[in-house]
């Protein structure tokens, strides 16, 4: 690592003046597409010393922006600004524009900026016909769209047999009856103005054959063998191959003597397109394509030429000379054709420039020898093709500067023993100095050895070293002089020692703000802003880096609002604009209010760059106006100025008409005249009136006319026969006259329900799912309103299939008003139907013809329902379905397809199982326990079978988990278990037993006159109720486990039951065994109780 403390945390700039000639630093591209609905803005910035002016010029004349007032220029810039907020058209200011950057050294010009205004042009109208054609023929739809700047975007729809070229045409390899629609529409989006327009749609038939004769590939496009394509270095290549035949063919590229070009290669739109990305002058040649089927193979060669526009070998660069040096500027440019070089000096043809005995000009490069003081300029070099050009601006600045350090002095250095240290010492002079270091201030040039000086002024210290400590000082010179005393002291070179633990330098991150702490900002206000310097740090070493926070804002709002140059269609609005907040105000707008109509409500009046503060208003009459300004910059809008004075304009006729006339009926007697009124600033007058006109157009009758009032929008005319052509106008009119002649507009009366039915209705049955119709046109006075459809009603009345409901629900299918013929779909196979026609107009449908019944063909069945695959165990695979929804006539069975697939290869073999139609499972006797299967099951009728259910078996589990269940009861281990706890039971219940022989523990005592001790109060002769001890234990005792009891209990016992006082007794278990047996004894003879035996006695036996 290399740690250097620099001693100054404020970095150092020296700005002298130096004389520049201008240099362009930003252009518009030269192909300018702007939006027509947008302001025009044309780039061009330029620097230099002093800072240049620009001109323009447009069509090769000098452009004077000042005489339009839609133009302006920005300052301290050469962009120009065209506004149409207050009117114009974007197209007037089409054409060629050039920039011009001057000041006293020189011009710099841009490059030549066609401007051109984007256009989406509407699609031409046209009438198509049906495109009739046999099923499986080749048909391409031509898209043909309107010429758009740039060129629109097209797009229909895309598969691999029908798919949209790269001219917009949609191509069809081969046509199927499926392709019978009646929406076929191109489509163009114009990106500048987003927008899409859309053809009017073709109509396909697809006459249907009994079979579709299998074709050889031909090529669609591109059209003839073979053919060419050019293209330009650096563009993109795409190359087409569109091919019919049946079936679909498939496309492949190749390149005549090589492969494709490895990674810039793409095939688009399904393999028909080949896509070479940055084309360069290897990839010409000869492309093919291969357009293969089962019946054959086509060919198709593309010769590919590639060109190039200009482009640069070696770009003149900028040049600074000391009077009296040499130098050159080279141009060296290629392309093919090879362009052609054209030197220009401050935007003139060299050749026509003033003569320069020191330039010399040699086809791509000028030489200057011994360049005099008073020789700078700007030069440009123009290369040229056929195919473009290119344009380059250098410099050539004749200076007499003498030395100059541009380095801080005093810097205190510390660096790490045998590190690498670099000291800088930047300087500017011409002619150029040479640079030289010194150590403290005596001695020879350092360089050699361990010292390195670089060109630059740096000298680098390859292995620091203690004796390298000192001052160092560099020194610039050049003819003019030198300058020194640029010194570098390194005070102390410090020595590391890593022992073998090593650890990590802990950094620490310091923010000073005006020599306080603090970085996190909260609420940030204009008392935040400043210089921020972050100083990262360790004990070795430290760095900073500082940061300028500049608060950025909305504008205060405008003040001091003024009207002057009253007029009467005009005044002038001046403003003072508020502060901007650091970002520069870019747009004001003007808004007004007016209290006659809409009081309260602003509205938008104009918008002014942020560059002016006064702006003349157009006004119109009999308003009473008032003014505020907003202010926008990049942040946002200001908030609204105060509000100006009042201004009234005085009244005048109208000068424009209610815009939306339309007349059309809402009842068959009636028409309805509407228009949408006039806004308030177009009313121009007191008490505003409308004039409605009205006259039937077939018999050009007098006009009608009605006056209503400005508010009003909507005019009836009653009593008007069915549907009617009229003439209608509405003119504008107030106290000081009327607006000029309203335009005429046509509209109808109201409509009737059409009187008659279409005729001659006659029907064919296509297939199983649908039929043709052809009727009759009826006669145009019997519609009763414009004709606006024909419409088939159609149910299905029942299934030839027994049993089966349907549906009656009607539906319908309209045809445009122009047809006779059309095909209604979607029909259920093997079913009665019936159909009625209707001509509809405005109002709804009229009377219905007569009915029609058809019966549609047996077709196939639609797919089996629920169709199940379960794998029960690893022999078997189980296949489960149920009847599928259509039958469309009579179902004779399925069909099931399936293959294996061994280790994820499927294999070639397809297995076919036919099946009743009251079949509904399948068994699969499996051959291994590890193959998957794939299954396809279709439905069968007498036409064939229908679309498939298809599915996959699972993937095998883990034999753990695929072993079938056993029967528990057989395993050896459950019958051990089960004998082991027989056998434990058996053992608990001779223990039992042997335990209640020997007796319990519970209070003896025979029917005598004692009293009951409290606890003996369920005592009745002599029976005794044990349950009561489950919970409480006699008083006094303790059971041990050998079933005695402690001598001073038994004694207590005896004593209560008059058995002896005198003497000790222990008692053991056989006198308590003689006793209790004797007194049971007793108790059963007397009372037939059998408790001895009881459960619960032999229970507490066990206690």
């Amino acid at each position: 690592l290399i740690f250097i403390h620099l001693f100054f945390s404020m970095p150092f700039h020296i700005c002298f003046a130096v004389h520049q000639p201008p240099t362009i630093t930003k252009q518009s591209v030269k192909n300018y597409i702007v939006d027509p609905r947008d302001n025009i803005f044309i780039e061009c910035e330029a620097k230099g010393n002093p800072v240049p002016t620009f001109s323009w010029t447009r069509n090769g004349k000098f452009f004077n922006v000042a005489k339009d007032p839609r133009v302006s220029m920005r300052h301290w810039s050469g962009t120009l600004a065209v506004d149409f907020r207050s009117g114009g058209r974007p197209e007037d200011y089409e054409g060629e524009y050039q920039c011009f950057a001057r000041n006293d050294f020189g011009t710099a010009i841009s490059n030549k900026i066609f401007l051109q205004v984007s256009k989406s042009p509407l699609w031409p109208k046209e009438n198509l016909d049906i495109q009739e054609v046999h099923e499986g023929a080749q048909l391409i739809l031509a898209c043909n769209p309107p010429p758009g700047l740039p060129p629109p975007a097209i797009f229909w729809m895309s598969n691999k047999r029908v798919s949209q070229g790269h001219n917009g045409d949609l191509y069809f390899s081969n046509v199927l009856q499926e392709d019978s629609q009646t929406d076929y529409s191109c489509n163009a989006r114009f990106a500048f103005t987003h927008t899409i327009q859309q053809k009017n749609p073709y109509t396909l038939k697809v006459l249907t054959t009994r079979g579709i004769t299998e074709r050889h590939p031909s090529f669609m496009y591109p059209v003839g063998s073979p053919s060419s394509q050019m293209v330009l270095r650096g563009e993109d290549l795409l190359l087409e191959c569109i091919a019919s035949g049946v079936p679909t063919p498939g496309i492949m590229w190749h390149k005549k003597g090589g492969d494709l070009p490895a990674g810039r290669t793409k095939l688009e739109n399904f393999d028909k397109a080949l896509h070479i990305a940055n084309v360069s002058e290897e990839d010409s040649g000869e492309y093919f394509c291969l357009a293969s089927n089962k019946v054959g193979t086509s060919r198709h060669v593309i010769s590919v030429i590639v060109k190039a526009a200009p482009f640069w070998l070696d770009e003149p660069q900028n040049l600074i000379l000391a009077p009296g040096e040499d130098g050159r500027l080279v141009c060296q440019a290629n392309g093919n054709p090879k362009p052609s070089i054209q030197w220009l000096v401050n935007g003139e043809p060299i050749e026509s420039s003033a003569p320069n005995p020191s330039r010399e000009v040699t086809g791509d490069t000028i030489m200057f020898r011994d360049i005099q003081s008073g020789s700078s300029a700007v030069y440009q070099c123009n290369a040229s093709n056929e195919h473009g050009y290119l344009l380059a601006n250098a410099f050539v600045s004749v200076l007499d500067v003498i030395p100059r350090i541009l380095a801080p002095r005093n810097q205190l250095i510390k660096v790490i023993l045998n590190n690498r240290t670099l000291l800088n010492c930047p300087f500017f002079g011409s002619p150029i100095p040479t640079l030289r270091w010194f150590k403290n201030g005596q001695g020879s040039t350092l360089h050699g050895g361990n010292y390195k000086a670089h060109e630059n002024g740096t000298l680098e210290i390859i292995r620091a070293r203690k004796e390298d400590q000192g001052t160092y000082t560099c020194v610039a010179t050049n003819l003019l002089g030198k300058a020194q005393n640029q010194v570098l002291r390194i005070l102390q070179i410090v020595e590391i020692s890593v022992s073998r633990d090593c650890f990590q330098l802990q950094q620490e991150y310091t923010w000073i703000k005006k020599e306080d702490d603090g970085l996190t900002i909260y609420g940030v206000s204009e008392k935040d802003q400043g210089y921020y310097t972050c100083v990262a740090s360790t004990e070795l070493d430290k760095d900073t880096a500082r940061a300028h926070l500049t608060i950025l804002a909305r504008p205060d709002r405008p003040r001091d609002l003024e009207l002057t140059d009253l007029s009467e269609r005009s005044v002038r609005l001046t403003w003072i604009p508020g502060d901007d907040n650091n970002s520069p105000i870019t747009d004001y707008i003007v808004e007004f209010e007016e209290d006659r109509y809409e009081p309260g409500r602003w509205q938008n009046h104009s918008r002014y760059p942020g560059s002016v503060n006064s702006a003349v208003l157009r006004l119109a009459p009999y308003v009473n106006y008032q003014f505020r300004v907003i202010a926008v910059n990049e942040v946002g809008s200001s908030y609204p100025s105060l509000p100006s004075e009042r201004y009234h304009t005085n009244g005048a006729r109208p000068e424009y008409n209610p815009t939306g006339v339309q007349g059309a009926g809402t009842a068959k007697n009636n028409m309805v005249i509407s228009w949408t009124p006039l806004s308030a600033t177009q009313v121009y007058g007191p008490n505003l009136r409308y004039i409605v006109k009205w006259r039937r157009r077939d018999t050009r009758e007098s006009w009608s006319n009605r006056t209503v009032k400005g508010d009003v929008s909507q005019y009836t005319v009653t009593q008007t026969p069915i549907y009617t052509p009229y003439e209608i106008k509405v003119q504008a009119v107030n106290d000081y006259g009327m607006a000029p002649e309203a335009d005429t507009v046509i509209g109808y009366s109201g409509e009737d329900y059409p009187k008659a039915a279409p005729t001659d209705v006659r029907l064919k049955v296509v297939n199983s799912t649908a039929v043709s119709l052809q009727w009759s046109k009826v006669y145009p006075e019997t519609v009763q309103g414009q004709l606006k459809e024909y419409r088939a009603y159609y149910w299905r009345e029942s299934s030839l299939l027994k049993n089966l409901w349907v549906s009656k629900k009607k539906q319908s299918m309209s045809f445009s008003g122009d047809r006779t013929r059309g095909i209604v779909s979607r029909l259920f196979p093997y079913s009665n139907y019936k159909l009625e026609m209707v001509v509809a107009n405005g109002r709804g449908d009229g009377p219905r013809s007569d009915t029609l019944e058809f019966t549609t063909p047996e077709g196939v069945p639609s797919t089996p329902r629920y169709f199940r695959i379960r794998q029960p165990n690893l022999e078997t695979i189980t296949l489960e379905w149920e009847h599928p929804e259509h039958p469309n006539g009579n179902l004779i069975g399925y069909t099931l397809r399936y293959q294996a697939c061994m280790s994820c290869v499927w294999f070639l073999l397809i297995l076919v199982e036919n099946f009743s139609p009251n079949q509904t499972r399948f068994v699969l006797q499996r051959t291994d326990p590890i193959s998957r299967y794939r299954f396809n099951l279709r439905s069968r009728s007498q036409i064939g079978e229908g679309e498939p259910a298809t599915g996959e078996s699972p993937l095998p589990l883990n034999e753990a988990y695929t072993k079938p269940p056993r029967d528990i009861a057989t395993q050896g281990w459950f019958i051990g278990l089960m004998c082991a706890i027989a056998l434990l039971v058996l053992i608990l219940l001779i223990v039992c037993f042997i335990k209640r022989s020997r007796g319990g523990k519970y209070p003896v005592r025979e029917n005598k006159d004692v009293p009951l001790d409290p606890d003996d109060q369920k005592v009745d002769n002599g029976s005794f109720d044990y349950s009561d001890e489950d919970n409480k234990p006699l008083q006094g005792s303790q059971t041990s486990l050998d079933g005695t009891i402690k001598q001073q209990e038994s004694d207590d016992s005896l004593v209560d039951y008059g058995e002896g006082g005198e003497g000790q007794f222990n008692e053991d278990g056989s006198f308590i065994g003689q006793y209790t047996v004797k007194k049971d004894k007793e108790e059963t003879e007397g009372n037939e109780s059998s408790e001895a035996t009881s459960p619960v006695n032999a229970i507490y036996s066990l206690a």
